[in-house]
């Protein structure tokens, strides 16, 4: 492989990536495009419409990103992430490629800032987008409405509760039965197309395991998938899918996020959620641990679990950096065109599709 493949990719080569010329940019499939199997009436439900699956084949989905947070959320998250680890021992995290925003955090409240940032990724090969924020992270809806109106970019909206530092007060005091409810509820007055990030970060406290069962039937309820956070994951990304399942949660509706963050040569965690039917989230990619993330994936890809592996930056500098800064240093190591063109393109919407148990609600903008 040249030299020049573990460099940021330019917009030509991220489509060939994704098996589209620049010229071909706006046809609806790739030439890597395998047919995919997706239930009849499948859609895969963004703020603005419905898509089918297939409208969504022609580039990326970034499965896990935040377009607004609140001012302070990065400090409860420092907090929360130097607790858990100094509980298990661990050095303080080191810091990240990305963060809060792509150019500070103002741009997380300024429609025209945040939409202008993410139009650029239209021309960088990317289909769609995931926000998996909800209102305990400071997200509001009508933010993201405005910002897919304007960049013209399908977002996804996701919802749910955070995690235990995040909960709002009630959480502790509302049974699981009404914690389901409050999900639905959330589905429908805010179109969600997925339930996440649902997060635990050390020890999966009560009130967290009651927001995953009460997550997991809200998936029954609506056939909505769900994406996790995971603190320290090596401790919980299983008992997290544990916890679903048990709840009635097919696997393959379910990524375990920020595995990129349990290095481990062996990828035995990763592999076992793989066996299971899950999908494992890579999703804190252009930053500095890409180095340790590449040998990883490279590690699943060649144990034949391509198909459960997924893509994202979780609002890293650059909705795009998976595509144009990740993507380059796993070609460098030997992923083929069409392997990479799964896990961006392909792994996402069937993740992403479901047959909807609720009609959608009416909104106005």
């Amino acid at each position: 492989m040249s030299k020049s493949l573990s460099q940021p990719l330019t917009r030509r080569q991220a489509l060939e990536v994704l098996g589209m010329s620049a010229a071909a940019a706006a046809l609806p499939v790739g030439v890597f495009a395998q047919a995919s199997a997706f239930p009849k009436g499948a859609i895969i439900r963004t703020i603005l419409r419905d898509y089918t699956p297939e409208e969504l084949a022609g580039g990326a989905t970034l499965f896990h990103e935040h377009m607004q947070l609140a001012p302070d959320f990065n400090a409860k998250f420092a907090a929360a992430t130097a607790a858990a680890r100094a509980a298990n021992g661990l050095p303080p995290a080191p810091a990240r490629g990305g963060g809060a925003a792509p150019a500070g955090p103002d741009i997380m409240h300024n429609v025209d800032l945040m939409s202008a940032e993410v139009a650029k990724v239209k021309g960088e090969g990317v289909a769609c987008i995931v926000d998996g924020g909800h209102p305990d992270m400071g997200r509001d809806i009508n933010f993201l409405r405005q910002v897919s109106m304007k960049s013209g970019v399908p977002i996804v909206a996701s919802g749910g509760f955070y995690s235990q530092p995040f909960y709002p007060k009630e959480i502790s005091t509302m049974s699981e039965e009404q914690i389901v409810k409050a999900l639905i509820k959330q589905v429908d007055d805010d179109i969600l197309g997925a339930f996440g990030e649902i997060g635990s970060w050390d020890e999966i406290t009560a009130d967290e395991r009651k927001v995953f069962r009460a997550v997991g039937k809200a998936h029954v309820a609506t056939n909505i998938p769900i994406f996790t956070h995971t603190g320290i994951p090596g401790k919980s990304a299983l008992e997290q899918l544990d916890i679903l399942e048990d709840a009635g949660v097919k696997p393959n509706r379910v990524v375990i996020g920020h595995l990129g963050n349990l290095v481990d040569a062996n990828v035995y965690v990763h592999k076992a959620i793989c066996r299971r039917g899950a999908f494992v989230g890579f999703d804190r990619q252009g930053g500095n641990n890409d180095a340790q993330q590449v040998p990883m994936v490279m590690a699943l890809i060649d144990a034949g679990f391509a198909d459960h592996l997924m893509f994202s930056s979780d609002a890293s500098s650059g909705y795009a950096k998976t595509l144009t800064v990740f993507v380059p240093k796993l070609k460098a190591a030997g992923a083929s065109d069409q392997v990479l063109h799964r896990v961006m393109v392909d792994n996402p919407r069937r993740f992403l599709a479901f047959v909807p148990k609720r009609a959608r609600k009416n909104r106005q903008s």
